[in-house]
Parts: structure tokens; C-alpha cells; sequence
């Protein structure tokens, strides 16, 4: 791409060296790229090549003809060049490390960006491979090896703009905060704040910003959760993304204490009070006018107070059953259940297996102008229009029983009882479905047939259940894989030390397939291979048959087996299904699904 008197000096790539390289290795017609650096003469503009390239969206002309995105033309050039390509991800960058190395002044002068720095190298990303001045400059500055590497030139421009303002937004606030001392947080100190309520300036400019960048930060990564840690020196800032926790920086003490106080002033949260958990909500927007929900819960620990934000996003919280992993055999029983018109229908699952995505899609879709849907929640996870919500309030003994009876008054159609937890919240979902009423409810059971035996250690009497309960589902989430990077591979039985897929279907006997697919990695996914999550679900459905096993010695075993021979599938049979169809992998469904008959 460069002539010899060429590569003697320093010069920014131009759009005809790109365009020159792309026709040599036969990726664009020379006439596409003659008619480009024409039209280029017309306009002059400040935008990189590779920008320019692959604003014209064509496709390569080798096999398998990809469209020239700035990505695959950063990777491209690299290769050209003979550099190193790196995709900046901010999750694993060390934004005051880097930002220490030059100031922001330099790196917007030379169009680079630190993205690493250790005791023996610093590693700058560029999209100007031929422009080496700096680097002589910085080696001597920093006596430590310069490692180059070639990035996309529109991240460094965004990167460079967000990691420079972010650190000055950080060492702003610690350093005002500097009067605090960095160790706040053993328990002595924590309650001695509290009453002196002595508190870092939550509305300083420094941390508005930061907690405003966090939150976007969050809402483009598609985190579900927001995690603040403190620690004895710093404060860990987690995201929880696919079910995953992704490490994403560290902040100074003061700093997060500020940040802290900042979301339980916007939360409504008592800020003078650190001793006590606390809960609260706050609703934001994104960039793009979407609305989203944070739920908030406080912590008090060692080194000071933990915040966990959960993230609701609407769009993402009410889904049709198809997206959200029902089969249609999944779909017909379920909607067997939600269409009857009283009865009482459970979801089961661990914490985060998605029955409140399911519960809340279910309800929205029955949810019409002529029935009247009430919910008792702790808490109240999202905000729904179509509902009416009310919320437990244990400090004035408002709970899910005392809840269910306040809202049998209101004339309700349909109650969504959060999760039933004792005898009374059990008794009244009873009498709600026994009086006409259609009930909604969730328990923490590890499968279907389960949740019968649990009410009935809890002391509700078998008549009553059979009278009332149309049925249970018990659910998981499997992370997807990334339809970007995704690849078949032959099904060739287990490797060593892995379960055959005889022995993860058996005794189903499902159809092995002849194809797989595999976990791979790309920009897209982050290199994990996966992207969103889906359900599995075993629905039981309650036949007159089931029911007579209903007794005070009901054999959960017995249920199980005899709700297997009327059609109910385990959610490992689910899983391997969604294996079959390329949606997930055996590795995620033994992650989540028991093996059958051993819940």
C-alpha cells in the first residue's frame, strides 16, 4: 500500500492508498474506486477513509461477500500494514490508567488513544498507521515500549471524547472529596456518618456527570443489573449482561459514596441513613427517548454501602410467548391455563429464571378493557398502565395475605399475587380462586411437580388444591447464541468427560441431531459467543388423573412420572430442543436444567 519514498515520511492514509489496496486484493472493482476518489474531489471533508469506504455499504467481491463494514476494513488495514487490530471495548479498559498516559490535548492532536498500560509497555491505538511522530515523542516521555495497534477510527474519536471526560469527572470529585477519608466504610465510621450526617456533595457537577455516564454506559451494554461495590481502597462497578457479571471499573471511595448518595437522592431514598437496607425506583430515559426503569436496593457492608440497580426496560420486559421461548406445544398448554376463567396458575424458578418477564407478558396480553387486573408485588418491578399495582409494605403489616384480601374489596377479575411464602398468602390465592377469580402467582421450586408437594408443607389442604389449581410452569434462562458468530458443527456424540446426547435426552429418546452449533465469539457478542437469553419451560397442566394424587402422602415422583406420560416435557427435553433448533448449547442447558425426575 506504500512506495518506498513513501514509508521514508510521515503521512496520514489516504482515501486512493485504501481504495488501491482494496482493488489489489480484488475486494472492490477499480471502476467502483476510480469513481469514488472522483466524487471525493468534489467535497473535501475531514472524515478517515475506511469512514468513507464504508459509508458506500458495497460488498466484497471474494466469497462470502461480506459487506465492507468499518470493522472488517479496520481489520482490513491492519493486516495491510502488518499491525496488530484491536476492538476497543470500554468493559476492559482501565479508563484513569489509560488516560494518565498522555493528556487529552495530545491524543485528539494525533487522533490516538491509550487503551493498556503496564510497567513495561503502553499500547496506543491508531487508524493512521503511517503517522509515527508521537511515537518517538511518548517513548521517551513515558520510558516505557510503545506498542501500536490499529483501531476503528470513529471508536477512538468516541472513546477519546467519553475515557478523557470521565477521568476528569473522577479525579474532579476525589479530589474534592479528598477532606473524606478513602477508608470510609469499616462499621464504626459507617454509623458515626450517619448520625453526624456528614456527606459528600451528591449534586456536584463531577458526579452528576459520572452517575449520567453510568447509567447510559449500562443501558448500551444491555445490562440487567448495576452492581456498586465498595471495597476497602476502591469501589467495583459490575454490569450484569446475558446473566453474566462483566467487571467494569473501579472507582475511588469518596467518589462512589458521592455517586451513592446522588441515586438515593433521585430515588427518594433516605440519604442520611446507611445502617438500614433501603429500597427505591427511578425512572429515566436513554439517548433515544426510551423510557426505562431502575429499581434500587442499598446494602450495608464492611467497607460502606452497596447499590444494586436493577435495569427495566419495557420493551424488553413484555414479549410475545414466541419470543419468549415458548414452543407452540408450549404456547397451547399455557394458554389452556390463562384462558379458563378463575383458578389459580403458578410459575416456579430460582431467582432471575424470568417469571416475572413471563407473568407480567401474560398478563398484558389478557389485560383488556374489560377485566379489571390487580397485583400485589414486592416490589412493584414495573410499572404497567393496564394494572393496578400495589405494593407490600411489611412496616405497617401490609402483606401479600392482608394484599390479596384488600384486593378482593376492589373487584378485581385477575390478582397477580407476587410469590406465595407462607400458609396465609396460600389460603388467600385459595379463596380468590374458589370466589371466581383467575390467580397468578410464583414459588421458588427447582420444577413443576414441586410446587403441589410445597403447598402442601406449607398446610393447604389437597381438596383445596384440586379445586383450584389449573397448573404450574416451571421456567430457566439459557443464554442464546450470537446470531453474528454462531457456527454448525457436526454432532459427534460427547467429548471426554461430557454426557452423550443419549444420556441428556434419556428417557426421552429425542432425535439426535446431525448438526450442533457452537459458540464462537465476535464484535457483536463480545467474544462470548452469546447474545440475549431465552426460556425453557415445563408446563403442567392438572388432568383429573394428576389430581387424585393430590393427597396428604402425594408422591411428588408419582406426579412427575404421571405427568410426563400426559405430555408434560422436562425443561432439560425444553433445553434440548432449543440445541436442536441452533438457539443455545448443551453446556448452557446443564447449567440450568436438572436432570428429569432428579429436581
Amino acid at each position: 500500500m506504500q512506495t518506498a519514498a513513501e514509508a521514508l515520511q510521515d503521512h496520514r492514509l489516504t482515501l486512493a492508498e485504501v481504495l488501491q489496496g482494496l482493488v489489489a486484493d480484488g475486494v472492490v472493482p477499480k471502476a467502483d474506486a476510480d469513481k469514488l476518489v472522483a466524487d471525493r474531489r468534489l467535497h473535501r471533508g475531514d472524515h478517515h477513509p475506511l469512514v468513507v469506504v464504508a459509508d458506500q455499504k458495497w460488498r466484497s467481491r471474494k466469497p462470502p461477500q461480506k459487506v465492507l463494514s468499518l470493522e472488517w476494513l479496520t481489520e482490513w488495514l491492519a493486516g495491510q500494514t502488518g499491525m496488530e487490530y484491536f476492538h476497543i471495548d470500554p468493559l476492559k479498559i482501565n479508563f484513569a490508567a489509560v488516560t494518565d498516559v498522555m493528556s487529552n490535548h495530545y491524543a485528539a492532536r494525533f487522533k490516538v488513544l491509550p487503551v493498556q498500560v503496564n510497567t513495561r509497555e503502553a499500547v496506543i491505538a491508531t487508524a493512521e498507521p503511517y503517522v509515527k511522530e508521537w511515537e518517538r515523542e511518548l517513548k521517551q516521555m513515558l520510558r516505557l515500549e510503545i506498542r501500536r495497534v490499529i483501531a476503528n477510527p470513529l471508536d477512538i474519536g468516541r472513546y477519546q471524547i467519553e475515557f478523557y471526560n470521565l477521568a476528569k469527572s473522577i479525579k474532579g470529585a476525589a479530589q474534592k472529596g479528598g477532606e473524606q477519608r478513602s477508608g470510609i466504610g469499616n462499621f464504626e465510621q459507617l454509623v458515626e456518618i450517619g448520625q453526624t450526617n456528614k456527606q459528600f456533595d451528591a449534586n456536584d457537577q463531577h458526579i452528576v456527570h459520572v452517575v449520567d455516564w453510568l447509567w447510559q454506559y449500562a443501558f448500551d451494554q444491555r445490562a440487567s443489573d448495576i452492581h456498586m461495590e465498595p471495597r476497602r481502597d476502591v469501589g467495583e462497578v459490575r454490569f450484569r449482561i446475558d446473566g453474566v457479571l462483566h467487571p467494569v471499573y473501579q472507582i475511588p471511595m469518596p467518589v462512589m459514596a458521592g455517586m451513592t448518595s446522588r441515586i438515593k437522592i433521585l430515588g427518594r431514598m433516605d440519604v442520611v441513613e446507611k445502617r438500614r437496607p433501603q429500597d427505591g425506583r427511578i425512572k429515566t430515559r436513554t439517548a433515544d427517548g426510551q423510557d426505562v426503569e431502575l429499581r434500587l436496593s442499598t446494602l450495608p457492608t464492611a467497607f460502606g454501602e452497596k447499590l444494586v440497580m436493577r435495569v427495566f426496560d419495557p420493551e424488553v420486559i413484555v414479549k410475545d410467548f414466541a419470543e419468549l421461548g415458548f414452543s407452540e406445544d408450549d404456547k397451547g398448554r399455557w394458554k389452556q391455563m390463562i384462558e379458563q376463567p378463575n383458578g389459580i396458575i403458578l410459575v416456579t424458578g430460582p431467582t432471575g429464571s424470568g417469571k416475572t418477564t413471563t407473568l407480567y407478558s401474560t398478563l398484558k396480553t389478557i389485560a383488556t378493557p374489560e377485566v379489571n387486573v390487580c397485583t400485589i408485588e414486592d416490589p412493584i418491578e414495573m410499572i404497567e398502565p393496564a394494572f393496578n399495582q400495589m405494593q407490600v409494605q411489611s412496616a405497617i403489616e401490609l402483606g401479600f395475605a392482608e394484599g390479596v384480601r384488600a384486593l378482593m374489596r376492589q373487584d378485581p377479575d385477575i390478582i397477580m399475587v407476587g410469590e406465595i411464602r407462607d400458609i396465609e398468602t396460600a389460603e388467600m390465592a385459595v379463596q380468590a380462586a374458589l370466589t371466581g377469580h383467575l390467580v397468578f402467582s410464583t414459588l421458588h421450586t427447582n420444577d413443576a411437580a414441586s410446587a403441589i408437594t410445597r403447598l402442601l408443607e406449607l398446610g393447604a389442604p389437597p381438596y383445596l388444591l384440586n379445586s383450584t389449581i389449573l397448573g404450574v410452569m416451571a421456567q430457566r434462562l439459557v443464554r442464546t447464541l450470537c446470531r453474528h458468530c454462531k457456527e454448525k458443527t457436526p454432532y459427534e456424540g460427547a467429548r471426554e468427560g461430557e454426557l452423550s446426547w443419549e444420556e441428556f435426552v434419556a428417557p426421552w429418546k429425542a432425535k439426535r441431531p446431525a448438526h450442533v452449533y457452537r459458540a464462537v465469539g465476535c464484535l457483536e457478542c463480545r467474544n462470548t459467543g452469546y447474545l440475549g437469553r431465552i426460556g425453557l419451560y415445563e408446563i403442567l397442566l392438572l388432568t383429573p388423573e394428576i389430581k387424585r394424587l393430590i393427597n396428604a402422602e402425594a408422591d411428588v415422583a408419582k406426579i412427575r412420572e404421571l405427568a410426563y406420560k400426559e405430555g408434560m416435557k422436562p425443561l432439560r427435553i425444553s433445553g434440548a430442543m432449543k440445541v436442536a433448533m441452533g438457539l443455545t448449547t448443551l453446556e448452557e442447558v446443564l447449567k440450568v436444567a436438572p436432570p428429569p425426575g432428579q429436581a
